[in-house]
């Protein structure tokens, strides 16, 4: 479907476009901004704690200033007016009048927030922010559902890319051997943003998001949601990482005896080389014909074959989500059973009393586990320890457990994440 003619001829029916609340105007809700503009949807509301990038990310659309405000009837009346407005306080933006609030934030607890309290008011959301999804995804979904409302994550980040992969060898029915993603950045696991400063200045990019690349917490993450998503599992706590190219997946994510990594088939993890920025699916048929016709189509020697695609397209990407919602009322990619957690190393000694900042910080990078390992460990997920407290010196390269930390009760995240527990999702 072309989304773009779709969500045009809606527009003249009902006399307007519809409109967007962007949460977050970083590097991410910048791309998603200009984006979203040449699919036909208006960008209404631009949200940040900082008034030059709400300033910058209407200046790159081409519009007039916006109304920065924080009473809701006079930004409602700009709105509907068809003028922008601006808001440095996100708890206003579920009260506006939008059809689709837009999470960009990348920080976990800021992303409980908005995305609740949006849901809650009964507006559709679409997160980038996948720190957030997979430690509370399950319980932010059933909350959609509660209100009549769609929760997904983006298109553009490689769990959603990966997992339409994932569907289209499932409808094809051939067996999925293992699923996952290239990684572009060196692996460097005590990296903070103090390390990477000097690239991220050169790449244009927040030194903390960068720092989260590196330090693995990024792949771990997306990895984890991929496996929420598809109902995989993940080849082994951290994953394994190997070295792959385009041409080898299928050489490499097969199992054991076949002369691969794979202990187990039905798996998630991630490769270095040359697959960055793609991500893959290795399949396997258990028809003598088909394996012969995907060897005829170049696909390999089988019995295994990786679909593979070369790209992902980020913030570009993700307003195909928010079209998908408005058009065809689908999500993108929404947390099922839950395969996967995102546990906490820390990447620095801690003292008792220190408290912990946020994912990309100097204090703990992400590490992918499999939920039933993760809660036998009695583990912590990085998404709520931004704010903990460390009860006691902890060493560096250690697995954070909840007798090692005070967290923050008083977070929205936490706050959610315990009724998610107590209902089992």
């Amino acid at each position: 479907m072309q989304y773009k003619l779709k969500l045009q001829e809606i527009a003249k029916e009902q006399g307007r476009q519809f409109r967007i609340a962007l949460v977050g105007a970083g590097q991410m809700g910048r791309g998603f901004a200009n984006q979203s503009q040449g699919l036909g949807l208006e960008v209404a509301v631009v949200a940040d704690i900082a008034v030059e990038r709400i300033l910058q990310a209407y200046k790159d659309l081409g519009r007039p200033e916006p109304l920065i405000s924080s009473d809701v009837a006079a930004l409602n009346a700009a709105i509907a007016a068809g003028k922008p407005v601006g808001v440095t306080d996100a708890s206003v933006v579920p009260l506006l009048d939008v059809d689709v609030v837009v999470e960009a934030t990348g920080v976990a607890e800021i992303g409980a927030q908005v995305i609740y309290n949006a849901l809650i008011n009964n507006k559709h959301v679409a997160t980038l922010n996948v720190e957030c999804d997979v430690t509370i995804g399950p319980i932010l979904a059933k909350t959609a559902e509660e209100h009549g409302v769609l929760y997904s994550v983006c298109n553009g980040d490689e769990p959603a890319e990966a997992k339409e992969l994932v569907d289209f060898a499932l409808d094809l029915s051939f067996e999925v051997i293992c699923a996952g993603k290239g990684k572009n950045n060196p692996f460097e696991p005590h990296s903070n943003p103090e390390t990477v400063h000097e690239r991220a200045m050169a790449k244009h990019m927040n030194p903390k998001m960068l720092s989260s690349f590196t330090d693995g917490s990024k792949t771990m993450i997306e990895m984890a949601a991929l496996a929420n998503a598809t109902g995989l599992k993940l080849s082994k706590r951290s994953m394994i990482g190997p070295h792959a190219t385009r041409t080898t997946l299928q050489d490499v994510f097969c199992p054991t005896e076949a002369g691969g990594v794979l202990t187990e088939t039905g798996v998630v993890d991630y490769c270095t080389g040359d697959v960055a920025p793609g991500v893959f699916v290795v399949v396997k048929s258990d028809s003598p014909y088909v394996t012969e016709e995907m060897s005829y189509l170049s696909m390999g020697k089988g019995p295994y074959f990786a679909i593979y695609r070369p790209y992902h397209l980020a913030s570009v990407e993700a307003p195909l989500t928010v079209a998908k919602m408005l058009v065809d009322g689908r999500a993108t990619l929404v947390s099922g059973k839950r395969m996967s957690e995102v546990i906490s190393s820390t990447k620095k000694a801690h003292v008792a009393g220190e408290k912990f900042d946020a994912i990309g910080g100097f204090s703990a990078r992400g590490v992918a586990d499999r939920v039933e390992d993760a809660k036998a460990d009695n583990l912590v997920p990085i998404g709520l320890l931004q704010g903990a407290t460390a009860k006691r010196d902890l060493p560096i390269d250690h697995l954070v457990t909840y007798e090692d930390v005070d967290l923050n009760t008083e977070q929205t995240i936490y706050k959610l994440r315990k009724i998610q527990d107590e209902l089992g999702l």
